[in-house]
């Protein structure tokens, strides 16, 4: 071989590495900035199951509303049961007034 062919495949050779090299590197970024947003990713998920834990309603906080609420709606209805009670009174307190005139 001669020089001019040795420099060719020496010079062929260097530039399949450096293409190899390049296209290594690119992938290598592309990967590395998609393993960054991963993480980002998963710290932000952490953050927001940790939020939801404290912040939402468990079973039994709902379980003690409801039954606060209930005691509440019982206490309403037997305040309207009375209501009735006292107007079933002033009715018939009219009407044996109007009989008796």
């Amino acid at each position: 071989m001669s020089g001019p062919e040795i420099m060719g495949a020496v010079g062929f050779i260097v530039m399949l590495f450096g293409a190899i090299f390049g296209v290594w590197k690119y992938l290598d970024g592309k990967l590395t900035s998609a393993r960054k947003e991963t993480e980002s990713v998963s710290r932000d998920l952490a953050a927001h199951k940790l939020h939801a834990a404290e912040t939402f309603a468990t079973k039994q906080g709902m379980q003690e509303q409801t039954s606060q609420m209930l005691r509440a709606i019982e206490g309403v209805a037997s305040r309207i049961d009375g209501i009735s009670e006292r107007l079933d009174r002033v009715f018939e307190q009219r009407s044996a007034r109007s009989t008796r005139n």
